[in-house]
């Protein structure tokens, strides 16, 4: 009688706790799935947080070069915007990148 006992004993925590996991797996708001896919999306924002970080620091530097040095602002200004001296004149060449058969 008593070795019944101590099996159902054991039957009904084995159950429980089979239960618990298989409840933890599939059906809670925070299970296994779901924690390793906002594992993984978090580690992609911190790589575009870190890309743009660094973005941000060579925008500075090149803010703070063209502030400082007149030859780059006017590198800056003629490859960017076009502009050119009196005396000069540009051309724009625009290649169609497109295969013609």
């Amino acid at each position: 009688m008593a070795k019944g006992f101590v099996f159902r004993f054991k039957l009904h925590y084995l159950l429980a706790l089979a239960g618990f996991v298989v409840w933890m797996l599939f059906f809670d708001e925070k299970d296994v799935f779901t924690q390793i896919k906002r594992t993984r999306e978090l580690e992609k924002i911190e790589n575009r947080i870190a890309f743009y970080r660094q973005e941000i620091d060579q925008t500075k530097k090149q803010i703070e070069q063209l502030d400082t040095d007149p030859a780059m602002l006017e590198k800056f200004a003629r490859e960017k915007y076009f502009m050119k001296r009196d005396n000069e004149e540009v051309f724009i060449i625009e290649y169609d990148t497109l295969k013609k058969n």
